[in-house]
C-alpha cells in the first residue's frame, strides 16, 4: 500500500445537541475572542451571549474578498483575541479561518495567497480556530484552507497552511434545520461534489475512499428528500456527508469542478455551491469519456451509485443529475452570469488552478470549454 498521511481537526464533535458544549470548550482557549457570524447575528446570538463580554462579533455578509479580510484583520488585532470562532456557512468559516491565521502574522495576506500571491507558509502560528457550521456543504470546518475572492483579478484563491485546520469542529445538524431550500440545494450539491471529486482524485487514499464512497448515495437521497420538505434525519445525513467531504478534500484534493468554480466565482460573484452543482454532471461525463483502466472503473462506480438514487442507467447518471438539479431550481451557468464569450478565458485560467491537479484525467482547454457549454 502506498504511504499516505491524514490531516483533520484536532477534535470533532458530531451530533444533535453537541453545539451546547461550545461555550465551555471555547472558554478553555482563553477569555478574549472573535466570533465571526453571517450577515446578521441571529443564528450566533446564543453563542455570543454565552461567551460573555470579552467577545468581538464580526459579520461576514457574503463570500469574503481580500478587502473584507484585511479590514477584519485590523479590527480583530485591536481586540487582542486569544481565539477565533466562526459560526455560519462556508463563507463565514473561511473568513474566521483566515483571521485566525493572519491575526498573529507580521506579513500581509498577499504573501500567503495562492495563484495571485506568493503562496508562502504563515510566518507565525495561527490562533486557535473553532468552526461551527450552520449549513451542510463546504466542509470548511475540516479543511486547511480559506477561500478568498479577489474581484480585481477575477479569481477566488486559497490561503492555505496545515496549521489553519480547526482545533475544534462542532458539527451539530440541528443548526442546519430550516435552512432555506435554495441554500440547501446549492450547498448540498457542493457537499456531493466534495465526496465525488476526492474519490476519483489521482491523490485518493484508502482513508479518503472510506469516507467518500459510502456517503454518496445516502447523501443524494437525503438532498432529494429535503427538496420535498424539512426532515431531521435527512439533515443529519447531509451534515455527515459535508463533514466527510471536508476531511476527504483535505487529504485527496478536488478536481475540475472546483478548478472551474474558483475562476467562475471570481468573475461572477455567484454562489460557490450553485456553480459546483451546475458543473458536476458535465465534468463527470467528460472525465468518463477521457478515462480508462482503474480511473474509468472509479468513475463508473460513482455513476452506478448515483443511478440507484436517480432511477436511471449508470451511463445516463451525469445528465440525469444535471437535469434533476435544474428541475429542483438550480440555475444553469448562463443564469449565474457566465457568458459563452467567457468560456475560453475561464477554461485557460482553470488549468492553472490547484484543484485541477487532483482531476483523475488531463482535460484540455477545449474539453473544459465543452463542459462549460453543457453546464
Amino acid at each position: 500500500m502506498t504511504p499516505f498521511a491524514i490531516a483533520g481537526p484536532q477534535r470533532i464533535l458530531f451530533g444533535r445537541g453537541e453545539a451546547a458544549k461550545a461555550p465551555a470548550l471555547i472558554a478553555a482557549f482563553g477569555a478574549r475572542g472573535i466570533v465571526v457570524h453571517g450577515a446578521t447575528r441571529m443564528r450566533a446570538e446564543w453563542l455570543i451571549a454565552a461567551l460573555g463580554a470579552d467577545v468581538l462579533a464580526l459579520p461576514c455578509p457574503g463570500e469574503p474578498t481580500l478587502a473584507d479580510l484585511e479590514a477584519a484583520v485590523l479590527l480583530a488585532r485591536a481586540h487582542a483575541p486569544h481565539w477565533v470562532v466562526a459560526i455560519g456557512g462556508g463563507a463565514v468559516l473561511d473568513l474566521g479561518k483566515a483571521l485566525a491565521g493572519l491575526i498573529p502574522s507580521p506579513s500581509p495576506a498577499m504573501d500567503h495567497l495562492e495563484v495571485v500571491g506568493r503562496a508562502l507558509p504563515l510566518s507565525a502560528d495561527p490562533l486557535p480556530y473553532i468552526a461551527i457550521p450552520t449549513t451542510s456543504g463546504t466542509g470548511a470546518e475540516a479543511t486547511r484552507n480559506a477561500v478568498i475572492g479577489l474581484p480585481e483579478h477575477g479569481r477566488k484563491v486559497s490561503l492555505r497552511d496545515d496549521r489553519m485546520i480547526a482545533r475544534l469542529a462542532i458539527v451539530d445538524p440541528a443548526l442546519t434545520d430550516g435552512c432555506p431550500r435554495g441554500v440547501t440545494l446549492a450547498s448540498g450539491l457542493d457537499a456531493l461534489v466534495q465526496v465525488i471529486e476526492p474519490y476519483v482524485s489521482c491523490k485518493a487514499t484508502p482513508y479518503t475512499d472510506a469516507l467518500t464512497l459510502p456517503v454518496m448515495g445516502p447523501g443524494l437521497t437525503a438532498l432529494r428528500r429535503l427538496m420535498d420538505g424539512e426532515d431531521a434525519t435527512a439533515r443529519d445525513t447531509m451534515a455527515w456527508m459535508s463533514l466527510c467531504g471536508g476531511l476527504a478534500l483535505s487529504n485527496a484534493g478536488l478536481g475540475a469542478v472546483h478548478g472551474l468554480a474558483g475562476v467562475i466565482g471570481g468573475i461572477t460573484g455567484a454562489a460557490h455551491g450553485a456553480i459546483c452543482g451546475a458543473l458536476i454532471g458535465p465534468v463527470l461525463a467528460a472525465n468518463r469519456a477521457a478515462a480508462g483502466g482503474a480511473v474509468r472503473e472509479r468513475l463508473d462506480r460513482v455513476c452506478e451509485v448515483l443511478a440507484v438514487v436517480l432511477g436511471c442507467d449508470p451511463g445516463a447518471a451525469p445528465e440525469v443529475l444535471k437535469d434533476w438539479a435544474q428541475g429542483a431550481g438550480l440555475p444553469a451557468l448562463c443564469d449565474l452570469g457566465v457568458a459563452p464569450a467567457d468560456h475560453r478565458a475561464i477554461a485557460d485560467a482553470a488549468l492553472a488552478s490547484s484543484s485541477m491537479k487532483g482531476n483523475p484525467v488531463l482535460l484540455s482547454s477545449a474539453e473544459l470549454e465543452e463542459i462549460l457549454q453543457r453546464a
